[in-house]
């Protein structure tokens, strides 16, 4: 195993000497699927240096960024991206292109990286930061430093940054382009009607959709072009998980199951947006797993102080949609779960006396200090598409 390390970079960048390093403690990040990713634990002078260096980039990258990326930059979040994907679906762009990169934080050609933060930052010093920052070796388990000249460290205050500037490239190339976001009503159907295709990109960090008003052709088109685009950065497509799906088949997009289908009771389709079963696996493997970890010696309250914050912020998520549904599943699940708990704490004891003892008016889980969090109390709302008038703190009047 290997880890990322960012040691004090800033020593060697303003000519203090070289950068000492240290161990990184902390094992790699696991992935799905298995592989893992290098991370970087940084030392406390480094997050000054990085938090004092984002303070400098970011309003300046900012004002070049485009309305078509909401990763990690400020007032935008996962649920304005996922409102645009169903904003432009419920308009006639039916064919999606689902990327993924392969590995691209890990990827990032330093050389390209450097060529766009040069276009915009003449400051020599601060160059020098960013450029220690990207070359920080990696540290192994075996204590031994090795070079590296791709990619940024994950897990550090800088890297989310310099992300979204080596990706802001397919930004622009879409931007730019003919069927892109500049062309206007008039020019849009006219390229409809000579069979050209329209299209918009949506981008949350390294995910990112490209929906199509066009044919499945057209998609498949794009989706080459991108691969093309991507690839002055040092970055590559992955083609088992690039998928072209339409909007009637449904796609999974942070998390979120977005698909048109037929409402009840009418002839009319609409867009719905639902939380994905791979999320709500996952929060059901956590709920159980705590029911595991916490040992019955303990009281019920310790379950309830772990299994709360767990719940409220996966259902806080996913507020936003056609979620009801779920949030009774999950309702009767962490029921269930808490229940077995409680069985397996008092085997000789009937069920009425535990009833009495652990459950409320309502039979749901209560002590003296807290209740178990319900996901079925939370209403569900709909979340407005903002497009390009959210503000950023940078905004001019």
């Amino acid at each position: 195993m290997i880890t990322k390390v960012s040691c004090p970079v800033w020593r060697e960048a303003v000519g203090k000497g070289p950068a000492p390093w240290h161990l990184a403690g902390g094992p790699p990040d696991p992935k799905a699927g298995g592989k893992r990713r290098r991370l970087g634990i940084n030392t406390i002078a480094d997050r000054v240096v990085q938090a004092s260096l984002k303070l400098v980039l970011e309003p300046i990258w900012e004002v070049d960024f485009l309305p078509c990326s909401y990763g990690f930059r400020p007032n935008r979040g996962a649920h304005d991206a996922v409102a645009e994907v169903r904003f432009f679906t419920s308009k006639k762009y039916e064919w999606i292109v689902e990327g993924d990169i392969r590995s691209c934080f890990d990827e990032i050609s330093h050389s390209a990286l450097m060529d766009r933060v040069r276009k915009r930052v003449g400051d020599k010093r601060v160059l020098a930061l960013v450029k220690a920052f990207l070359k920080a070796d990696i540290l192994g388990e075996d204590r031994q430093l090795r070079e590296t000249s791709t990619g940024t460290p994950q897990g550090s205050i800088l890297s989310p940054l310099l992300s979204n500037v080596a990706l802001s490239v397919l930004d622009e190339h879409i931007a730019q382009s003919p069927g892109g976001p500049r062309i206007g009503q008039v020019a849009a159907a006219k390229r409809r009607r000579h069979g050209l295709p329209n299209y918009r990109l949506i981008r949350f960090a390294d995910d990112w959709c490209l929906v199509v008003h066009g044919t499945k052709t057209d998609a498949e088109a794009l989706r080459e072009e991108v691969a093309g685009v991507l690839s002055t950065m040092g970055l590559r497509l992955s083609p088992e998980k690039t998928l072209i799906t339409h909007i009637d088949e449904g796609l999974v997009f942070l998390s979120w199951h977005i698909q048109r289908h037929v409402k009840k009771g009418t002839s009319k389709t609409y867009v719905y947006t639902y939380p994905a079963k791979k999320a709500l696996n996952a929060v059901m493997l956590k709920v159980k797993t705590q029911c595991r970890q916490i040992g019955t010696n303990q009281p019920l309250d310790v379950l309830l102080q772990r299994l709360n914050p767990l719940l409220r912020g996966w259902c806080i998520y996913f507020r936003p949609g056609v979620s009801s549904v779920t949030f009774h599943y999950l309702h009767h699940y962490t029921w269930h779960r808490v229940w077995n708990w409680l069985r397996r704490k008092h085997p000789k004891t009937t069920w009425k006396n535990i009833r009495r003892r652990y459950y409320d008016a309502a039979g749901w889980p209560v002590t003296g200090e807290r209740k178990l969090f319900d996901p079925v109390k939370v209403s569900t709302t709909r979340y407005r598409y903002r497009g390009t008038v959210i503000p950023t703190p940078w905004t001019t009047r």
